[in-house]
C-alpha cells in the first residue's frame, strides 16, 4: 500500500516498531526517559504532540486551489507540528498530556489554529499561499528554509501567541537583534508609549522567542562531525525539535535513542476535520497513537532546520548548539 494513501486507521493498527529494548537514554525535546522502566511515559509524551498529516477534501486553497496536499505539503506539515510545539510550551507548557476528553480551553484554540481552513492562523492554506511570496507556487515542494520563512510571517498575526520568530541565517545568532525583536512596549503607561520617554523596564514586555537555524551539516549526506552534536540538540529543554528527512520527503524529529533519530511522519492521508456547529473538535487523528518511527542518523539529509524556544529573558543564549560546537553568536 502506498504510504501517502494509508488511513488512519491503518497505520494505527499496523505493525509498528516498538522501541528497543536498550539501557540507551531515550530523549524527547529535552526530556530523558529510559526504554526498559518507562515506555509507557515515552508513548505517552509522543501521544502529548501534535501530529499533522497529509489531508484530503478540505476547502480549495485559494478557492480554486487544491483539496488535498498529499504528494507535496509533508515540509508544511512537519512545519506546522513544530510550531504548533512552540504554541503548545507557550500557552499550556512542555508537561501538557493529551486524553481523549472533548477538546476544550487553550488546547482548543491551539488545536483551531492549525485546522485546514482558510482563516485559521497556520493552515495548510495560509502557509501554501504565503509560500507564493517566497516563490513557491501552491502544490511545490518546500525545504527547512521556505517553510522557517513562512512561519515568522504568519506568526506576526497571531496576537494571542504573541511569539517572536527569528531565523538564524550562516549559523549566527545575533543577540541584538534578538533583544529588539523580543521586546514590545507595553502602552498601559500613558506618555511613556507617546515618544514622551523611553520606556522603563517595567514598561517592557519580553515576548517568546521561535529560533530556527535552517543547517546543512554534509553535501549529499550528513558529515559524521556534526552527528553527536546534532543529537544533543534534544537533550536541551528549549528544544521544539528538527524538521528534515529525506530528499523530498520531509519528516519531524523529535528525539533519539543511540544513534537513530525518532520522528513523526505526516505521510499518511486523512480526512480533514471540521469543527461541529458547536465548536467541538474530533482531536484523535492529529496525536499518533503508536510507537514513533525511527531512522539511523546517518540517513537523514543533510539540509535541515533545529528550533527552539526560549520563553524567558537571555535564555536564548543556551537554547542551541551548532555544528562547531556552539552557533555563533554577536
Amino acid at each position: 500500500m502506498d504510504a501517502a494513501t494509508l488511513t488512519y486507521d491503518t497505520l494505527r493498527f499496523s505493525d509498528t516498531p516498538d522501541f528497543p529494548e536498550t539501557a540507551e537514554p531515550v530523549w524527547i525535546l529535552g526530556k530523558n526517559y529510559s526504554a526498559l522502566t518507562e515506555k509507557e511515559e515515552i508513548l505517552n509524551d509522543v501521544t502529548s504532540r501534535l501530529w499533522f498529516t497529509y489531508r484530503r477534501n478540505f476547502p480549495p486553497i485559494g478557492g480554486t486551489g487544491p483539496t488535498s496536499d498529499t504528494g507535496w505539503g509533508c515540509m508544511l506539515r512537519c512545519g506546522q507540528m513544530i510550531f504548533a510545539q512552540a504554541v503548545m510550551c507557550r500557552h499550556v507548557g512542555r508537561d501538557w498530556r493529551w486524553n481523549k476528553q472533548k477538546p476544550q480551553g487553550e488546547y482548543l484554540s491551539i488545536l483551531t489554529a492549525f485546522l485546514d481552513k482558510k482563516d485559521s492562523y497556520y493552515s495548510i492554506h495560509q502557509i501554501a499561499q504565503m509560500g507564493v511570496g517566497e516563490g513557491k507556487y501552491i502544490g511545490q515542494w518546500y525545504g527547512p528554509n521556505t517553510v522557517a520563512q513562512v512561519l515568522r510571517k504568519l506568526a506576526a498575526f497571531d496576537r494571542w501567541s504573541m511569539i517572536a520568530v527569528h531565523i538564524a541565517m550562516d549559523n549566527t545568532v545575533v543577540t541584538e537583534e534578538i533583544r529588539r525583536l523580543c521586546r514590545t512596549e507595553s502602552c498601559e503607561t500613558g506618555p511613556l508609549c507617546n515618544g514622551h520617554a523611553g520606556a522603563s523596564d517595567s514598561d517592557i514586555q519580553w515576548k517568546p522567542l521561535v529560533l530556527l537555524i535552517p543547517l546543512r551539516l554534509g553535501l549529499s549526506e550528513i558529515n559524521e562531525a556534526y552527528i553527536e552534536t546534532l543529537k544533543h540538540c534534544f537533550m536541551l529543554p528549549q528544544s521544539l525539535g528538527v524538521i528534515g528527512g529525506r530528499p523530498n520527503s520531509a519528516y519531524y524529529f523529535i528525539g533519539y535513542v543511540g544513534d537513530e533519530l525518532i520522528y513523526l511522519d505526516p505521510h499518511t492521508t486523512q480526512l480533514s476535520v471540521e469543527p461541529s456547529d458547536s465548536g467541538d473538535i474530533i482531536d484523535e487523528s492529529f496525536h499518533c497513537q503508536h510507537p514513533p518511527c525511527r531512522m539511523h542518523v546517518s540517513e537523514i539529509d543533510p539540509s535541515i532546520a533545529v528550533v527552539s524556544d526560549t520563553l524567558a529573558k537571555n535564555s536564548h543564549r543556551n537554547s542551541c548548539i551548532s555544528p562547531d560546537q556552539s552557533f555563533s553568536a554577536s
